[in-house]
């Protein structure tokens, strides 16, 4: 049951081919967007479209997959945990960062 506390799953298209970052050490990060849509009607009975955009992060293996087979426009299953963090820009002020790291990608529909 533990492995269900921070559980994330996404349906949606990617809105960027990976970015690739190979690291010291021989790993490697990559950092990418997906878009997930949700439709409803509004109060006057039209369908209304809303998208999401969730930054989504993979390390190691899981990131070299993503290099190999992940391109703008597919649609993915992506499963893992929401991380936070935050940092310090150039200037001097504090931010704060949510995103998804990746521990599995599930290719649904090719664009």
């Amino acid at each position: 049951m533990n492995n269900l506390r921070n559980k994330v799953q996404l349906i949606g298209n990617l809105g960027n081919t990976p970015e690739i970052k190979d690291l010291e050490g021989g790993s490697k990060l990559a950092r990418l967007s997906i878009a997930t849509n949700e439709s409803f009607k509004n109060a006057k009975g039209e369908k209304v479209t809303e998208t999401q955009w969730h930054n989504v992060i993979a390390w190691g293996k899981t990131a070299s997959i993503a290099e190999k087979y992940l391109v703008k426009g597919l649609e993915v299953m992506v499963e893992g945990k929401l991380i936070h963090r935050n940092y310090t820009d150039k200037e001097g002020i504090k931010r704060y960062v949510s995103e998804v790291q990746a521990s599995d990608f599930l290719i649904i529909s090719k664009k």
